[in-house]
């Protein structure tokens, strides 16, 4: 037991002594994390004082974080040894400062326990994760699944947002041990059809409920590249259908988060904020490692982790600018024997409040 507590308590001393140390003039200082050699490597963003008043309206975003960094729903073997139990995982989300979570399928599944847990720690369900197949001709299946994760929420009461995610996967090959970027599905225009119109009816009856529909394209899916967000955008209706912003996705996808936040600042209706080691991409690109076996090679990280590429703040200044509202859930896909989940939700729990005041 103690030496589980132990890298616990390492990280949040290490962080601690970093927010109350005076500011100093690097943009970046390299922590060397608790684990020796096998860990992967942390680079705290200094970005200086935040700013009063905040970019969002307190009342109206949200910042959430999602069980990824501590486990992996796509491959479960990405845990520790036994595995992190459920109760740790969203007692350390909220000792971070976060107020929700995704789904995970560690949490209870009887939706008491489930609200009981959640309110103990005054946190919510951010969002549930629909897959559905409209490509593949399973129509009535994927509406009977939106409606059950519609249902899921509401019985959750005060302790679920009103958000529901959608990705479309049929043919998708994310879960698959193939190279996912030139082996994804490309649809054909009755695919695409079929897509639009469903996603356009699960999207109103999900608007006539209260609730919103938000569609995040991912890697290895039909929905992917830019020009397939455009596809999407402009054959969907904008009050049934909105766009998740997904920064690590669109990076791996050769798209850039911010043309495509700038493009679609009134559509975006939920926000994951995902970082990219680029070392670790082009590595994965270059071995045509699988998705899973990416996230095994460490291409995830946090915002605020400058071994990181993307450059948050200007997406955060166009989200703010376009009077965003909503959640934004950290959502780094990493395994918790090379990454510290309680380091790296500090550390991005540390750099939204340095660059957004909330």
């Amino acid at each position: 037991m103690l030496k589980q507590i132990r890298p616990l308590l390492i990280s949040v001393v290490i962080l601690i002594l970093f927010s109350i140390s005076t500011p100093l003039p690097a943009k970046a200082v390299t922590i060397d994390p608790p684990g020796g050699e096998d860990k992967l490597p942390l680079e705290l963003c200094r970005v200086g004082e935040a700013p009063f008043p905040p970019i969002f309206n307190r009342k109206k975003v949200n910042l959430g974080i999602t069980p990824t960094g501590w486990s992996n729903s796509d491959d479960p073997s990405i845990d520790l040894v036994p595995p992190i139990p459920y109760q740790q995982i969203l007692s350390e989300m909220q000792l971070s400062g976060f107020k929700g979570s995704q789904v995970s399928g560690k949490y209870p599944k009887d939706i008491d326990i489930l609200h009981d847990e959640l309110k103990l720690r005054r946190l919510k369900i951010s969002e549930p994760w629909v897959g559905t197949f409209f490509t593949i001709g399973d129509r009535e299946g994927s509406i009977n699944i939106f409606k059950e994760q519609m249902e899921y929420m509401k019985s959750l009461g005060d302790r679920a947002s009103k958000v529901i995610v959608v990705a479309e996967l049929g043919g998708a090959v994310h879960q698959q041990p193939i190279e996912p970027l030139n082996n994804r599905p490309i649809l054909s225009d009755d695919q695409w059809n079929k897509l639009t119109e469903g996603l356009n009816e699960i999207g109103k009856s999900a608007h006539e409920a209260g609730m919103r529909l938000v569609y995040h394209p991912h890697v290895g899916t039909g929905v992917e590249t830019k020009e397939d967000i455009d596809r999407l955008m402009e054959n969907t209706n904008p009050q049934y259908v909105k766009l998740l912003l997904d920064t690590g996705h669109l990076y791996y996808a050769k798209a850039d988060p911010l043309e495509v936040t700038e493009e679609y600042a009134d559509r975006i209706g939920h926000v994951h904020l995902k970082n990219i080691r680029q070392k670790q991409l082009d590595d994965s690109q270059n071995r045509q490692l699988s998705f899973i076996e990416s996230i095994k090679n460490g291409v995830f990280t946090v915002p605020g982790d400058c071994t990181g590429v993307i450059d948050f703040e200007p997406i955060f200044q166009t989200l703010a600018d376009a009077q965003y509202k909503g959640w934004l859930v950290v959502e780094a896909e990493q395994d918790p024997n090379k990454a510290e989940p309680l380091l790296y939700a500090q550390t991005a729990r540390n750099y939204l409040y340095q660059v957004t005041g909330l």
